[in-house]
């Protein structure tokens, strides 16, 4: 798939207007067209000459279009996104007193397999380009009319199953130059992925990690989690206390408690003895039950133990 010209970095934007024959301050006003002005037609950009709009109008620029939208009493909104090829996606605009989040999807469909997890029930499609990654935060951003000020990678697909196109995302929403958004201010969520985990931590970024614990044996994490199969528990924990040494970042495990499989006194006595530390941050969340998962939430009670005991 051709890079599309919205995905260009502010260093490629100015090294294409070289290559075509212009200043390299025309590849800042392009830049600045996409990012900033958030703009797609680039015959728009009267900043621009004629001959430079003539020749951008040949790159690519990719978008994604709202199909539908679900509104929550609490003010979150769930969008329904159709991409140029067909394909749909979801993301999630959450609106709190004190910051704005969006949870966006890096792919179509995935292939992780987790059992309790409704994104994986459709088949993988394809990995998400970064410019479709970054247009569902500039769209929710003008449909919301707000601007978004956290970034969750927690939507359909695994951001490090797409490693490449998420980091180009990533230095994209992060450029001084456009969006400008806090590395601090995103979160990248994986099920363990080890190798991509290490991968990341070598990118010297400043993000949040979240991991998908959600058992706290092998076995256990098996049952729900094909990736457990491949990567152990103790192996996931190796690379997160290594991230936190490269990185200074705290790790959030994710932990959606399921009634009578990870809610017992033994799972608090697990935890308590092997995530000790200040890398470690738990995360209890309730289980959303599908109709393609067997087990159910534990009760509102025995997470409330759960937390309390822990």
């Amino acid at each position: 798939m051709q890079r599309a010209g919205n995905a260009f970095t502010l260093a490629e934007c100015r090294e294409w207007a070289i290559r075509q024959g212009f200043p390299a301050f025309r590849g800042n006003q392009l830049f600045h067209h996409f990012h900033v002005e958030r703009k797609r037609d680039i015959l728009e950009a009267h900043v621009l000459p004629k001959a430079f709009r003539e020749r951008a109008a040949s790159l690519p620029v990719r978008t994604v279009q709202k199909i539908h939208r679900l509104a929550s009493c609490d003010g979150s909104a769930k969008y329904l996104l159709a991409l140029e090829d067909g394909a749909a996606i979801e993301t999630v605009f959450m609106p709190y007193a004190d910051r704005t989040t969006l949870c966006v999807s890096t792919q179509v469909g995935c292939r992780m397999g987790c059992t309790f997890c409704a994104s994986t029930k459709a088949a993988f499609g394809r990995n998400l380009q970064a410019e479709e990654i970054l247009e569902q935060v500039y769209r929710v951003e003008e449909w919301e009319n707000t601007p978004i000020t956290r970034i969750v990678l927690m939507g359909i697909g695994e951001p490090l199953d797409n490693f490449d196109e998420v980091l180009r995302f990533i230095h994209l929403v992060t450029a001084p130059e456009g969006k400008n958004l806090s590395e601090r201010h995103i979160t990248l969520s994986t099920c363990g992925i080890v190798p991509g985990i290490y991968r990341l931590m070598e990118e010297k970024l400043a993000i949040n990690l979240a991991i998908s614990l959600h058992a706290t044996s092998d076995e256990r994490r098996k049952r729900t989690m094909p990736i457990a199969r491949r990567y152990g528990i103790a192996q996931v924990l190796d690379a997160c206390d290594a991230y936190f040494a490269k990185t200074g970042r705290r790790i959030s495990l994710e932990y959606a408690l399921i009634q009578g499989e990870n809610d017992r006194e033994e799972d608090v006595q697990w935890m308590s003895t092997h995530l000790v530390g200040p890398q470690y941050h738990v995360n209890l969340i309730p289980l959303n039950t599908i109709e393609e998962f067997q087990g159910h939430s534990a009760n509102v009670k025995a997470i409330a133990r759960f937390a309390e005991r822990l």
